[in-house]
């Protein structure tokens, strides 16, 4: 790899051990990656926040030790110095101010307000979630950025035009360090078209559609890159919460982290400018049955008709999600048997606050949480069995993560299955 002046610099220590350890990190991943330099970025997003899980194998809740080890992968601890790079604390282990309905241990609790604290110092910005860009992170088109988190990077470089790869705790930390990336992937231009054709037949409407059709795509091209065509699509223009969850859902069935929605993503006006004049590598016909048999596969782990806990807000929801949730619930009471929890950015969760959402949903029984979500932090409400979510990705992880039966369907459907307690018969 060509190195600049200041790599070089950075590597030989000029700026401290932890700075050399990440530039050094950065020079490993990128020749693994093909990269033949080293790129500036001013937005890294990333997961430093570190829980006990974490604590516990190495026998330390020293946020500098935790970070040395897991985010510079070094045996030993280092000074860090302040982040050269604009740095973002994505989603963590738990809610800062319900942390004790998530079962955490109060010692737990303040090791992690330690780490918090470590990463504000080091001028992270907590904003702790999935979902950056809902609340203030919204990187221009073309500029290079370094983040993990599948959802977002997807996003990102799809709906804004912004160019990142999906990164890990510890090639983020790097770049949060050296203000540095590796040139290659999804920075690279070539990297950027599409290569395989989806053809969408039937009709793509609702949010409940849109996280079918990005179940299916994920399935169907894996790590490839696809454009979306065909009379499914026409007369409808999805919204910024459609896309969200579209890309989430096809970043969890495959490993899609960019497509072209031609005339919505900025980045093709037409299926042959998202080709850039190539065949596509194959065309993937979405119809009725392909709908029929994604929507099964999402529910496929379910059984039981009653239901224990419904999640709304993965990813984090929009203040628009969060307002139909209150609205379906105002004057109504969630069933004794069943939790419903609402998961959004801490920020958006404030103005749902002051708008009267959050006091809505709390007097029907509901939760509104921030910073975390099941998934991640690894909870449910004691006795979960079965849950239901409006989400593909959960439904995708949460069963394989925790074990329980998973509905998915749309908003309204989950709140009925609260205020009821069960999934609806088909």
């Amino acid at each position: 790899m060509m190195l600049s002046p200041a790599d070089e610099r950075m590597l030989a220590g000029e700026h401290g051990p932890a700075v050399a350890a990440a530039l050094e990190l950065l020079v490993r991943y990128g020749d693994l990656m093909g990269a033949e330099r080293l790129i500036d970025t001013d937005n890294v997003c990333g997961a430093n926040l570190f829980g006990p899980r974490h604590a516990r194998v190495l026998g330390t809740t020293d946020p500098a030790a935790l970070f040395s080890r897991f985010s510079l992968d070094l045996d030993e601890t280092v000074d860090v110095p302040p982040f050269r790079a604009h740095s973002c604390q994505l989603i963590g282990p738990r809610d800062r101010d319900q942390w004790e309905l998530q079962g955490i241990a109060p010692s737990d609790a303040a090791a992690m307000d330690d780490s918090e604290r470590y990463l504000a110092e080091k001028g992270v910005d907590l904003l702790s979630t999935c979902t950056p860009y809902q609340v203030g992170n919204v990187p221009r088109f073309g500029e290079h950025c370094a983040w993990m988190e599948s959802s977002a990077v997807v996003y990102i470089n799809s709906v804004l035009g912004a160019r990142t790869n999906t990164e890990g705790r510890e090639s983020s930390a790097a770049s949060m360090l050296t203000g540095r990336t590796p040139y290659c992937g999804y920075h690279l231009d070539g990297h950027r078209r599409a290569t395989h054709l989806i053809d969408v037949r039937h009709p793509v409407v609702t949010t409940e559609d849109w996280n079918i059709l990005g179940y299916w795509v994920g399935e169907q091209v894996q790590d490839a890159v696809p454009a979306l065509t065909g009379p499914g699509l026409l007369g409808s223009t999805p919204t910024p919460v459609q896309l969200k969850q579209f890309g989430a859902a096809a970043a969890s069935s495959g490993d899609v982290e960019m497509y072209h929605l031609p005339g919505v993503t900025p980045e093709a006006r037409t299926v042959g400018e998202a080709l850039s004049g190539r065949e596509p590598a194959a065309v993937s016909v979405f119809d009725a049955a392909a709908r029929a048999g994604t929507l099964a596969s999402l529910c496929r782990t379910a059984a039981d008709h009653d239901v224990d806990f419904v999640m709304i807000g993965c990813p984090h929801a929009s203040l628009e999600q969060v307002r139909e949730v209150a609205r379906l619930l105002d004057g109504r009471r969630i069933a004794d048997s069943t939790a419903l929890w609402v998961f959004t950015p801490r920020a958006l969760r404030t103005v749902a606050e002051r708008s009267g959402y959050v006091e809505t949903i709390e007097k029907a029984g509901g939760r509104v949480l921030s910073d975390t979500c099941p998934a991640i932090g690894q909870f449910l409400p004691p006795g979960t069995r079965v849950f239901a979510t409006d989400s593909a990705k959960q439904a995708h992880y949460l069963p394989a993560i925790t074990g329980v039966q998973g509905w998915f369907g749309s908003v309204r459907t989950c709140v009925t299955a609260a205020l009821e307690g069960r999934w609806p018969d088909a």
